[in-house]
């Protein structure tokens, strides 16, 4: 049977098109393509006992395995599944681990139950391949890089640009101590998707927030960061008053607002609470005995007040958790980097105005003038 392929082109993705992953769920969980729905050919046992007929007995001995295990009602249940799919995106397209046999077995199903699909060719690992590569070129790209103390609202002044790459939005975490999102974060592989993909999205220079190469869980690809780092810079400086309402909303607010969206008042009071407590208390070593043990009293007793309906009770600990840790760790690190010079230095609303500037700016400088185009 003549089965159709399309080209592993990353236009599939900045396109948005449906995609169906027939892969294992195992695998899936590891990483998948942005956007796509994970119907397996496979459930995670039945794999397992193919890869071990594979290594010990060869293709053929697999295969046979994969058409026992993988029959009857079973077959008749995933080929339903992949027809539901198609039937709500009729432009989908099928791929596995390679673009191999797996989907071409699924394309096959389809196929004899009247629907006829495309796969990708070199499946998951040719297009992952092609939007790493894509992110290493990105690195080459003008870059403007955001800093400032902690509460400055740097995420906010990224996300306000048209040419802003959130890299903390990809990683699911705010990138410090109280940064941990509510779901669960990212495996490697799809912050590295999910970043690839907004890179598509944003074919000129990029700006983005000074980060650490670690976010959350999340590495920064190395040839990415090290563009990060050649980058030039500017610094966002506001008030004390200013950035404690800022992170008041980020820490307090925001992260209530998530909890109890997804798991409701009890649990996600709960919760919210354990996610506090327990990463003030991983600042131990950096706080020392005494200091932390004053924050955690703080902490507490704002958290009986949240209770009462007095939520400005957190600015009890969270005042001194920014001038006590994160500005002298932001400062020292400021200091180690003395060398480092910033284009612009001012409030948040300067900031935003010079950095809309910059990208006018260079995206002029990539275009090629009128008289050198005619």
């Amino acid at each position: 049977m003549n089965l159709p392929l399309v080209e592993p082109d990353l236009a599939l993705l900045r396109q948005g098109r449906a995609l169906i992953d027939v892969r294992a769920p195992v695998e899936f969980a590891q990483g998948a393509l942005p956007g796509a729905v994970n119907l397996p050919l496979m459930d995670d046992e039945e794999r397992h006992l193919v890869g071990i007929a594979y290594k010990q007995q060869g293709q053929q001995a697999a295969i046979e395995l994969g058409e026992r295990l993988v029959s009857g009602g079973i077959k008749a249940a995933r080929v339903n599944a992949w027809r539901r799919e198609l039937e709500a995106h009729p432009d989908a397209i099928v791929y596995c681990f390679r673009g191999g046999l797996r989907s071409q077995v699924a394309q096959q199903w389809l196929a004899e139950a009247g629907m006829t699909r495309p796969r990708i060719r070199g499946g998951w690992k040719a297009m992952r391949q092609a939007l790493c590569a894509h992110i290493d070129a990105a690195a080459e790209r003008p870059m403007l890089v955001v800093g400032g103390l902690t509460g400055c609202a740097k995420t906010s002044l990224i996300t306000a640009l048209d040419q802003g790459l959130d890299l903390e939005g990809c990683a699911r975490h705010k990138g410090s101590a109280f940064g941990r999102h509510p779901l669960p974060a990212p495996s490697q592989i799809d912050f590295e998707h999910a970043m690839g993909l907004r890179l598509l999205e944003l074919p000129g220079p990029l700006v983005l927030e000074d980060e650490s190469r670690h976010i959350g869980s999340a590495n920064v690809p190395l040839t990415f960061w090290r563009g990060m780092e050649a980058a030039p810079r500017i610094r966002v400086e506001m008030p004390l008053d200013w950035r404690l309402a800022q992170i008041h909303k980020d820490y307090i607010d925001d992260l209530w607002a998530v909890y109890r969206q997804q798991f409701g008042d009890w649990l996600g009071w709960t919760l919210m609470r354990k996610q506090l407590s327990g990463a003030l208390g991983r600042l131990r070593k950096r706080l020392g005995g005494a200091r932390l043990a004053r924050l955690q009293r703080l902490q507490e007793l704002a958290f009986r007040e949240h209770e009462r309906g007095n939520r400005q009770a957190h600015e009890a600990w969270l005042a001194p958790l920014l001038t006590e840790y994160y500005d002298p760790m932001y400062r020292y690190q400021l200091e180690k980097h003395d060398d480092q010079r910033f284009l612009h230095v001012g409030d948040w609303d300067s900031c935003l105005a010079f950095a809309r500037d910059w990208v006018a700016e260079a995206e002029s400088a990539r275009r090629p003038s009128a008289t050198a185009s005619a």
